[in-house]
């Protein structure tokens, strides 16, 4: 279960920290590692986790309790401990859109994997290096996982830290082609870099009051408000934000958070669509004969809004007669199309370098029949890639405390068990209007 991806930076921090004399470590330090025989029953303990078995199904099974440890990589042949991560106790873990791609087999995941980068946990034990957080802590978890150390991460460009996969730039908890880092939809999770990453909550209390609310901080909530400040929203505009499920709904509510005039919402699905409406959005409904175009002007008097957002990805399906066909490109071309001329789009939807699943061949390589022309014409600026959650979640975090937004209505949260994780996959699959979130210790319900 230990995950294979090593980096150069590991190596550095294990030097940083044996340079420090333990004096400076005793005082500094917060957090200090649980006494053996307590770390020995803990890794005595049983964890399960939602482990990915193939196409179409997943399952609850057993899965080696977390340590800190860091397993041999590319950059690190040799096991060693990780000082500056935490084990947690997962309070809340939530079944994301990003994971049914997976679970489709519209990615290159191996069977085995186990699932889960949105998690918010308690602090059960810490590594020496780790100075600012004590167990007991209740924190959310960012699902990019990030050193703290390199260029990026140090320019706030947190989704796309070198340090953390040999592969590419980026990782994440439980994800195809992002680490091999264990997922956190489970009973426990280990996390490194624990002080540079996570976001502690004030106080206890009042988090576990505001859980399923706080519980969307850890992808969706900052995902969602990426997608809208990328795509310029503010006091007064005009927004499109294509597709009604948790991540198109938090950028709904989103947008509304930052002032938006009108927010309006496509889907093909009416249960969903009706999510929207429900906390005061329009609604284009993709599958009728009028265009998105056609629609929005029946809203707006125009067919043009300022801003745009693609919470869709790569299944992204047609419109009218052809709702039911996957059109990977339909929507980036149609906010293309309705985005007025020096406009921008938020894409926080996802789009993939292999799909095994694709209709074609181009596709298969993540190559799209994307409209370029029209918005190099319309000078349209487009904002890719994953969200950089740490840029967003603390003051998020505030706006849900201090209630200035109930973003757990507008998704509309769902509490469930770990063993009915897989019923609550099925369910996400078939369009339901709803943010599955997992409770492993029954600690919310």
């Amino acid at each position: 279960m230990a995950a294979s991806i090593l980096s150069r930076a590991f190596g550095r921090s294990l030097v940083a920290s044996a340079v420090r004399g333990s004096a400076l470590r005793a005082s500094a330090r917060a957090c200090a590692i649980a006494p053996s025989s307590i770390v020995a029953r803990r890794w005595a303990s049983d964890n399960r986790g939602v482990v990915y078995m193939g196409p179409g199904e997943v399952e609850v099974q057993d899965i080696d309790f977390p340590k800190l440890e860091l397993a041999p990589g590319e950059f690190n042949p040799r096991l060693r401990k990780c000082e500056h991560g935490v084990i947690l106790k997962v309070v809340t873990t939530n079944i994301c859109g990003s994971d049914q791609h997976m679970v489709r087999g519209r990615t290159t995941a191996s069977p085995g994997m186990v699932l889960g980068h949105e998690i918010t946990g308690e602090v059960i034990e810490c590594g020496n290096d780790v100075e600012f957080l004590k167990e007991g802590d209740v924190v959310s978890v960012p699902f990019n996982i990030a050193c703290g150390r390199c260029a990026n991460c140090k320019a706030g460009k947190t989704g796309i830290c070198l340090n953390v996969n040999p592969a590419r730039p980026g990782a994440a908890y439980g994800y195809v082609d992002m680490g091999g880092w264990i997922g956190g939809q489970a009973e426990y999770v280990m996390v490194p870099y624990a002080d540079f990453n996570l976001l502690k909550f004030p106080d206890r209390d009042h988090a576990l009051e505001k859980i399923k609310d706080l519980t969307l901080l850890s992808d969706i909530f900052p995902t969602g408000f990426h997608g809208a400040v990328t795509a310029g929203v503010g006091p007064g505009s005009t927004v499109y934000v294509a597709g009604a499920g948790p991540v198109g709904l938090a950028c709904a509510v989103s947008c509304q958070l930052l002032g938006a005039a009108v927010v309006i919402v496509g889907d093909a699905i009416p249960e969903r669509l009706a999510q929207a409406q429900s906390f005061g959005c329009d609604i284009v409904d993709i599958t009728k004969d009028a265009s998105v175009e056609e629609q929005i002007e029946s809203i707006l008097g125009t067919p043009l809004v300022d801003c745009g957002v693609d919470c869709v990805g790569f299944e992204a399906r047609g419109c009218g007669h052809s709702h039911g066909t996957e059109v990977p490109a339909q929507v980036l071309n149609d906010l293309q199309t309705i985005t007025k001329a020096g406009g921008a789009i938020g894409i926080p939807g996802l789009y993939v370098t292999e799909d095994p699943g694709a209709i074609d061949e181009a596709a298969k390589l993540g190559n799209l029949s994307i409209r370029i022309g029209l918005g190099w014409a319309k000078s349209i600026s487009f904002h890719t890639g994953q969200c950089p959650v740490m840029k967003y979640h603390h003051n998020l975090m505030n706006a849900i405390l201090y209630d200035k937004v109930d973003v757990a209505s507008a998704v509309n949260v769902q509490i469930i068990s770990l063993d009915d994780a897989p019923s609550g996959y099925k369910d996400f699959d078939q369009g339901a209007a709803k943010k599955f979130v997992i409770d492993p210790h029954a600690t919310v319900a």
